[in-house]
């Protein structure tokens, strides 16, 4: 795993060369995981995450861990909140309504807005979809296309504290989802940890509670 180059300095913003170059200039076949690790810095994180004009950067973690907080705070640029689809359909219909009942038409909403955003060819910041294998390798292909790198931000929170987050922004979700959550972002982050990335991504930040409070700008180069 390289954890030499950086996203950003702890006093501004550094890029990150893509891994097929670096893979180019090790004469390796596939290019070396890049992984930064800005948990347990004692207030040394930066303020700031810059990446590639044409990358693509899915935001993910525990349910209640702070994604839709980062992401409405910091990002710059196109942000695709599944959140934001689902306040919108929420002011629609009847508060007596139950969400499963129009959760359908919530996804179509989001994947609409996110085919349209990549569209664009511009950098994009996805909220947690990279946690469907299907989704994560659509965006992997997509920034193949474009020559970008798909990269991935994992908050890693306690799961009392993200229990916590939920009570706080009313956003609770079930036992069992939330258990099942649990699995998926353990296994996830166990394997980044090793530098064992999901497939498709070239690049990965491991946040904490703390560096992801300090953040106040994740956006794109020109």
């Amino acid at each position: 795993m390289n954890r030499t180059s950086a996203y950003a300095t702890d006093a501004g913003i550094a890029v990150p060369k893509p891994p097929s170059a670096l893979a180019r200039e090790r004469g390796a076949d596939r290019p070396a995981p890049v992984v930064r690790d800005l948990r347990d810095r004692a207030g040394r994180s930066p303020h700031a995450l810059l990446f590639g004009p044409r990358d693509l950067v899915v935001v993910t973690g525990l349910p209640g861990s702070g994604k839709s907080t980062l992401m409405h705070r910091a990002v710059t640029g196109h942000r695709i909140d599944s959140q934001d689809a689902r306040d919108r359909w929420a002011a629609r219909v009847p508060r007596s309504l139950p969400y499963a009942l129009y959760r359908p038409l919530v996804r179509l909403a989001h994947y609409t807005a996110l085919r349209r955003a990549l569209r664009t060819g511009e950098g994009v910041v996805v909220h947690d979809c990279g946690t469907q294998a299907w989704v994560r390798a659509w965006l992997a292909r997509e920034a193949r296309r474009r020559g970008g790198t798909l990269h991935l931000i994992l908050l890693d929170v306690s799961p009392a504290a993200a229990r916590q987050g939920q009570h706080e922004r009313g956003r609770g979700v079930s036992r069992y989802a939330f258990r099942r959550h649990r699995r998926t972002t353990a296994r996830l982050l166990r394997a980044v940890e090793k530098g064992e990335l999901p497939a498709g991504c070239g690049a990965a930040v491991l946040l904490d509670r703390d560096a992801a409070d300090v953040l106040r700008r994740v956006g794109f180069t020109r």
